[in-house]
């Protein structure tokens, strides 16, 4: 690490960072993959299931897929726009809506009428409802005589034109995804819900049952589910495409399906880019969650308040650094690199190319980390002030010619974001803005870079974090609105305190970013782009590209498996063992449920299934996926994986591997005998 923290100084006094992107494909097996619904695994579902995927059954499951915001995956399961995700995904919005009288996290909620359910302020759902093979069209202008940079820029912009012509065509947000890292191009469609109600969540104490120790472990006892409503012009959307509810339950053995959006897998590095993984990314990301967790925990056990104020931040680091853990692990397992080439790769070829660039971004990755990704200025704060800056900068300049997220397909959700009036807490702001600065002078202070002239020195971390949160207005909606509407002119003359930083930080960032953009991505993509066609010269699409948090459909079975002691896992708990479970641990937090499943306890069938495990092939992104059967019902809500499914980011096992789901019967259970909402119970799947 002092390593990094050496070059990260040589490179903030000459703003060069180079990262990296690879690809090696791995051989799919079992019940492996996260495939395209345009390329669906019709041949081996056919072969190992018997069932058959038609295209009215795909398209039928596409459109009942959403998109939930960018936190992960959710469905329609009625045809008055009621959703379905994790409890955890809608967490944030939880948190939001929450006040010092009214802790939702902690207590739940329950709209009993339609008049009931609450905004959601920025929060927007997309649904796929168009997709097209553009590659032709991204590539139509580049030439093999152009260098990597050229081709890039090429295609940034005809990407840019397609998106832009499509979603003027449409009415919808286009975006077009790179996949099999640059050997294709796909274009999708999604239409758009922004009006978004809170309808339904259990309390946390029983969506997150165990909570941090029980984290990726199994069995598990979590009603990790909560349901929003889709509104168009004021009412409830009326729902064309959305997943019927099952009563039959699922048997042992029986075939699955898993429909959202992985976020991401790196299962087509090469050899070279998993050890940049394991050697710089992950013990480099885990050094911030770790200290992170701490602040943030201290910070938590002050107060009841507190609790509340910083419960959504803490919630994320823990189970950011718990998967972390598990993937470094993973590579940190011999078995992995048997199977890898330990050959060097041939003098100019795309794999030398990338090894190449790879011994450079063993030592830069935390420069673009820390100043272009924002990380030594933690805050909510920085991060609007930022937008701020960029939108009316970026949108004088020409579409084609911006940053990809001040693209005309994307100024509309950016705003949305930008102008929603949700909480912000200053002392919170504080605390983060205090850590991640005091990070800056761990690895800066000594320095004398001239990047330096963007601090304080006669200040403290913490005195010059306080100054920074309190005299900023950016918080403020309608200083936002004012900043924007004024354009470059109002930000630039801004006395804010953040804005002001933000553009002292601006030129080394952009440096920083252009570097990465013409140095690494365009010749990574060039070099992707040629593996990825002698992989489809052999194999065609009968691979999977790497999840990039777009739709994509896994199938699996309903299958219990041996831990590495020998001891069977059934594959379904029951209401019966969360309760055993509880009192064996004598009801101490995180294993105490709320009062109102202690007390409703007598109502319940015990016997009800509570969680399952299956063979689906997950990953982050995933999480409120709805778990369908083959009648495309709902039969569960994926929430999670097992800790063996930790290194699916790398490579996917059936043996141990499992996808963790809230069974469909308890969701029903706990809504009627529970919370009395049996409007909402009766309204499922019709």
């Amino acid at each position: 690490m002092m390593t990094q923290i050496s070059t990260l100084r040589s490179i903030l006094r000459s703003t060069i960072f180079v990262a990296v992107f690879c690809c090696f494909t791995l051989p799919v097996c079992a019940d492996e993959g996260m495939w395209l619904f345009d390329v669906p695994p019709v041949k081996q579902v056919k072969e190992k299931y018997d069932f058959e995927l038609t295209p009215e059954w795909l398209q039928h499951v596409q459109q009942s897929s959403i998109r939930f915001a960018r936190r992960g995956s959710a469905s329609f399961v009625s045809s008055q726009g009621l959703i379905m995700t994790n409890h955890h995904v809608g967490a944030r919005n939880l948190h939001e809506l929450s006040t010092p009288e009214n802790n939702l996290l902690e207590n739940g909620f329950y709209a009993k009428t339609f008049e009931e359910e609450l905004p959601c302020p920025g929060l927007e759902i997309l649904v796929p409802v168009s997709s097209e093979d553009v590659t032709e069209k991204v590539n139509a202008d580049v030439t093999p005589e152009m260098s990597a940079e050229e081709a890039r820029k090429i295609r940034n912009a005809a990407i840019a034109a397609l998106e832009k012509e499509t979603s003027d065509k449409t009415k919808l947000r286009c975006e077009v995804t790179t996949l099999y890292q640059g050997g294709k191009y796909w274009l999708y469609g999604y239409k758009i819900y922004n009006d978004i109600r809170l309808v339904w969540a259990p309390e946390e104490s029983i969506a997150a049952f165990g909570g941090d120790p029980d984290n990726y472990e199994y069995p598990r006892y979590c009603v990790d589910c909560s349901l929003f409503r889709a509104y168009e012009n004021g009412k409830p959307a009326k729902i064309e495409h959305f997943l019927k509810w099952s009563t039959d339950g699922v048997k042992d053995g029986e075939l699955v399906f898993v429909s959202g959006f992985p976020g991401k897998t790196d299962r087509s590095y090469t050899r070279e880019h998993l050890e940049f993984q394991r050697d710089v990314y992950f013990p480099w990301r885990l050094q911030k969650l770790y200290r992170r967790e701490v602040i943030y925990s201290a910070f938590s056990n002050r107060s009841l308040e507190n609790q509340r104020r910083i419960a959504d931040d803490l919630g994320g680091v823990q189970n950011y650094r718990k998967r972390a853990i598990g993937q470094l692990q993973g590579l940190q397992t011999p078995s992995l690199w048997k199977n890898l080439p330990q050959t060097e790769p041939a003098t100019d070829s795309p794999e030398d190319k990338i090894q190449k660039t790879l011994q450079f971004a063993r030592s830069l990755y935390a420069g673009y980390d820390c100043i272009e990704l924002g990380e030594f200025f933690n805050s909510q704060t920085f991060k609007i002030a930022r937008t701020l800056v960029r939108l009316v900068s970026e949108t004088e300049k020409p579409n084609s010619e911006r940053l990809k997220e001040y693209q005309d397909g994307n100024i509309e959700s950016l705003k949305q974001t930008l102008f929603a009036d949700t909480p912000i807490y200053e002392d919170v702001e504080i605390l983060k803005l205090t850590d991640s600065l005091t990070m800056l002078n761990e690895i800066l202070y000594n320095d004398e870079d001239k990047f330096l002239y963007i601090l304080d020195r006669d200040l403290s971390p913490k005195e010059y974090a306080t100054e920074l949160i309190l005299h900023s207005k950016v918080r403020d909606v309608a200083e936002r609105k004012r900043l924007v509407e004024g354009g470059i002119k109002a930000v630039k003359y801004s006395s804010d305190s953040m804005i002001q930083l933000v553009l002292r930080v601006e030129r080394i960032a952009r440096g920083i970013r252009e570097n990465y953009e013409n140095k690494v991505e365009a010749p990574m993509t060039a070099a992707y782009a040629e593996l990825a066609q002698k992989r489809f010269e052999k194999l065609g699409t009968s691979v999977y590209p790497d999840a990039t948090f777009t739709l994509r459909l896994s199938y699996g079975a309903v299958k219990g498996y041996k831990e590495d002691d020998g001891t069977v896992v059934a594959p379904v708990t029951t209401i019966a063992g969360m309760f055993d479970r509880a009192e064996k641990q004598k009801f101490k937090e995180p294993f105490d449920p709320p009062k109102s499943w202690k007390d409703g306890k007598t109502k319940l069938n015990l016997n009800t299934a509570f969680n399952l495990v299956t063979t689906n092939d997950i990953i982050g992104g995933n999480s409120g996926s709805p778990l369908i059967n083959t009648k495309g019902e709902v039969v569960g809500l994926a929430f999670d994986g097992n800790i063996y499914s930790l290194s699916n980011n790398f490579i996917y096992t059936e043996t141990q591997s499992r996808c963790v789901s809230v069974h469909a019967d308890v969701i029903v259970e706990a809504l009627r005998k529970i919370y009395n909402a049996n409007r909402i119970a009766d309204e499922l799947g019709k």
